[in-house]
């Protein structure tokens, strides 16, 4: 904008300059041509009526030239054509004048309608010329054929005009040089507010919600600074607000499950005492202890997943991290849960990193179930470093895969893509999930009786490393989730 404002301040004033240069250069010249012409019509009449009036007619070649050189005489270093009917005459030495006689000024004095004068360009040179006929002293003014032609040197006039255009040329460049720097002095002037307003404005949108402007002056840019601050101040205070609210959501959640969980723990072992006598109870009743247990299982994991969540949203969660064979890890992470059978691995056996294992646990345990559970044999697991600097774990199913939207928001917290899938396991009773399943922090979801943060906590727990997860589509159908992670991440003591 600076930029542009100079521009334009320049691009006037040259304007400006230039037009008074020319307006200026033309009404000079013209006064000055103008003069000179009166002032040599003038001269001309006067002398050549006092020198005619002693004159005769029909003159020879000698008297012509007399009168020639008399009327020269008043009129300084002009030159002086006379002219009748065959006869010229010319005052001095000039003898080439016909160039800059030309025939319509002929022709206009010949017809006797008084003194006649035009501007002529000769060799490159101006020159005005005034022809004039000689009349008869009587009543009817009759011509006497007597022509006489004064040829006036303009040159002295040109050069005078010139020097003008000249001096109003040169007063140009401090003229625009004074238009550069006043449009610096107002750019700097009107910028330095816009600035300032578009320093709060990148400090607002970075998170800094107490940035303002100051205000000044009256004029549009104090208007603009004011509703800035306005914006500002509503901002922050809608901000306030809304953390305030979402600071006592989490509270009311980790609130809830830290009281959920006494209860919970006597109806899990009501519910342990029932299922190990499960066989020896009716059918219905057996059916009944089973999905009582199944629901409870589900109902702690819950509890504990939102306990997880509430500290990743609180930024109380940290890691234990130590240094650790990550296909080990994942060989563990299979057995625990009975999978190893049904799961294909590929582990690069000397990849270690600097890991939380049992985060890493986590992770694995929600990619490969949700693998088991909603995809199709057979379910890939490889572990990779293909850079220096990172490892990728890859979990790859040959099941339908997952269509765009729902690769868009499988992370999120709750989201089901199929969750009559998921009520069928409830009504076989959790079968398929393996020892140990119902134990696993996060596991979630994806396989048996989930609670809808299984994946969420995964990527957070990606996120807590410094890595990521990705969802994909296999090149021969089915999902691919590939967690990616830096080999060296050390992080601080877990909770």
């Amino acid at each position: 904008m600076r930029v542009r404002l100079v521009v334009t301040f320049v691009l006037v004033a040259l304007v400006s300059a230039v037009t008074a240069t020319a307006l200026a250069y033309r009404d000079a010249r013209t006064a000055v041509l103008q003069r000179t012409q009166n002032t040599a019509v003038n001269d001309v009449r006067e002398r050549v009526a006092s020198v005619a009036a002693g004159f005769d007619l029909p003159p020879d070649q000698r008297a012509l030239a007399r009168f020639a050189a008399k009327v020269s005489e008043g009129l300084g270093a002009r030159i002086v054509v006379a002219r009748h009917q065959d006869l010229s005459a010319v005052s001095g030495a000039y003898a080439d004048t016909e160039g800059r006689i030309t025939t319509e000024l002929r022709a206009a004095v010949r017809s006797g309608d008084g003194a006649r004068f035009q501007r002529v360009q000769w060799r490159g040179d101006p020159y005005l010329v005034v022809g004039t006929p000689v009349t008869y002293a009587d009543g009817d003014r009759r011509t006497s054929g007597l022509e006489v032609f004064v040829i006036t040197d303009l040159r002295a006039e040109r050069d005078d005009t010139a020097a003008l255009l000249d001096s109003v040329r040169t007063g140009t460049v401090p003229v625009v040089v004074l238009a550069a720097l006043l449009a610096l002095l107002a750019a700097g002037t009107v910028l330095r507010p816009v600035r300032k307003l578009g320093r709060a404005t990148r400090e607002l949108a970075a998170g800094d919600l107490g940035s303002r402007v100051a205000v000044r002056g009256h004029d549009e840019l104090a208007g603009l600074a004011r509703t800035f601050n306005e914006t500002a101040d509503a901002l922050q205070a809608s901000d306030a607000e809304l953390r305030a609210q979402e600071a006592k959501a989490r509270r009311f959640v980790a609130d809830v499950s830290h009281e959920l969980r006494t209860p919970l723990a006597a109806m899990t072992m009501v519910a342990t005492v029932l299922e190990e006598d499960a066989d020896q109870l009716p059918p219905d009743a057996a059916h009944a202890a089973r999905t009582v247990g199944a629901e409870t299982a589900r109902l702690s994991r819950l509890v504990e997943d939102l306990m997880e969540i509430s500290r990743f949203d609180a930024g109380a969660a940290r890691l234990n991290a130590a240094p650790t064979d990550l296909a080990d890890t994942v060989r563990a992470s299979l057995a625990l849960r009975g999978w190893t059978d049904r799961v294909a691995v590929e582990l690069r056996e000397d990849v270690r990193a600097v890991v939380d294992r049992r985060r890493i646990d986590v992770i694995v345990a929600n990619l490969v179930g949700n693998a088991l559970r909603h995809g199709a044999p057979p379910v890939t697991v490889t572990l990779a470093a293909p850079g220096g600097d990172r490892v990728t774990l890859e979990v790859a199913d040959h099941g339908p895969g997952l269509p765009p939207e729902a690769r868009e928001r499988v992370f999120d917290r709750f989201y089901k893509a199929d969750a009559a899938r998921t009520r069928r396991t409830i009504e076989d009773g959790g079968r398929g999930g393996g020892p140990g399943a119902g134990e696993v922090l996060g596991q979630g979801e994806l396989f048996g009786q989930g609670s809808g943060l299984g994946m969420a906590i995964a990527l957070e727990n990606a996120r807590l490393h410094g890595g990521t997860i990705e969802v994909g589509q296999g090149p021969e159908g089915g999902a691919v989730f590939t967690l990616r992670l830096p080999l060296r991440h050390v992080g601080e003591g877990d909770e």
